[in-house]
């Protein structure tokens, strides 16, 4: 079976409302799908981490780059082709935008292999530890309101979340240390004493900075403090780490086994955050779990964009054997983004629903067909496609 097109597929639309974080507010959404066809009718999806015109650079390396490297080679060889566009491209980024174009493509040749052995990606890596999992929902987005404004839309936001059946929520900070800490607050006074909480900042701190925020998370008993400062900054991570009592996340933003081994080594991470959709797609991905494991760090995927990256994480997580183990296992939760998200919600012949899930049971079902187990919609993706 020989690989005859790599295509990209770059979906723009506005969005409702202007959202933000810490570096930056936007109004609109952004997916970058790929599409690698066969010579045999199979067709496989993938999906790239980066947004806005971060997706068009990588549609270029997709099909000006990549591309070439693999037309004509055997779509089963993923390993191989992983290898090859890795190697050749080594010299010019063994990090960013190069690996996220990767990302796609490597999915996309994944979602391939289950369509031929009629299996689930899952039973490719090993077989499915749970048919569903846990799922927090993230909100709390920065919006230019003033501090008390904030405060009270943030309470009645992560009340909603809670009710609307999600294990944990998640706020963005980074608003400034004192700023953070009033947010922090309102979102602990609106989940209650006993509902998990999390809090982004999307490294927007020194490490001075991060301690104080991370003081105060710490006393109002979140669950861990994500990306509180530059992820470059591996010294900084290991002593906020061991200095404070909140746990300590992050990884969105690292890349390849070898990027990940050294971060590990750091031992700045309570919690592992890797992006399967950057950091080299799901044969990286694996190589990276295994070093988390090794290194005995928990492991709870960043999940942002389509749904096809939302449909590849179930199917890690439903492979992810648990870590240590025991009778009743730690589990990792799926991340899911509750502002709208057309690229999520519609872009599927068979919608994830996840939402509808999460009322009704608190959990996700894992896609239990060939490949990743959803269809896009071509329809839909000719509607909202840019380039």
């Amino acid at each position: 079976m020989k690989i005859t097109a790599i295509k990209s597929h770059v979906l723009r639309c506005d969005m409702p409302e202007e959202l933000g974080y810490s570096q930056q507010h936007y109004t609109q959404r952004t997916a970058h799908l790929v599409e690698v066809s066969t010579d045999e009718g199979v067709t496989g999806w993938g999906e790239c981490f980066g947004p806005g015109n971060i997706a068009l650079a990588n549609k270029g390396i997709v099909e000006q780059v990549i591309a070439p490297m693999l037309l004509g080679t055997d779509a089963l060889a993923r390993d191989a082709a992983w290898h090859k566009v890795y190697n050749l491209t080594r010299d010019h980024g063994q990090k960013g935008m190069s690996m996220q174009a990767l990302s796609g493509v490597d999915i996309a040749l994944w979602d391939i292999a289950g369509k031929v052995a009629s299996q689930p990606v899952y039973n490719l890596i090993g077989g499915a530890h749970s048919a569903d999992v846990p799922c927090y929902g993230y909100g709390m987005m920065l919006r230019r309101e003033s501090v008390q404004e904030l405060a009270a839309r943030f309470r009645d936001e992560a009340a909603n979340i809670r009710d609307m059946g999600f294990a944990a929520t998640k706020m963005k900070i980074g608003l400034g240390p004192k700023e953070d800490v009033v947010l922090a607050t309102a979102v602990r006074k609106g989940v209650g004493d006993d509902f998990p909480f999390m809090a982004d900042a999307n490294h927007a701190y020194t490490t001075s900075d991060a301690f104080y925020v991370g003081r105060a998370l710490g006393e109002l008993g979140a669950y861990w403090f994500e990306e509180p400062i530059a992820p470059e900054d591996h010294a900084g991570y290991r002593e906020l780490r061991a200095g404070l009592d909140v746990n300590i996340s992050g990884g969105e933003a690292e890349f390849g086994r070898w990027g990940w081994k050294t971060l590990l080594e750091s031992r700045g991470l309570d919690i592992a955050q890797p992006e399967v959709c950057g950091l080299g797609g799901i044969s990286e991905y694996l190589r990276v779990l295994a070093l988390c494991h090794a290194n005995f760090t928990p492991v709870v995927n960043h999940v942002w964009g389509s749904a096809i990256s939302v449909a590849t994480n179930l199917q890690l997580l439903a492979a992810m054997p648990p870590m240590p183990g025991g009778l009743h296992p730690w589990e990792a939760m799926l991340e899911f983004d509750t502002t709208e998200n057309r690229f999520r919600d519609e872009l599927l012949e068979e919608p994830l629903n996840i939402q509808s899930q999460v009322k009704a049971t608190g959990r996700v079902a894992i896609p239990s067909g060939p490949g990743l187990g959803v269809t896009p919609d071509r329809d839909f993706i000719e509607h909202y496609k840019v380039a």
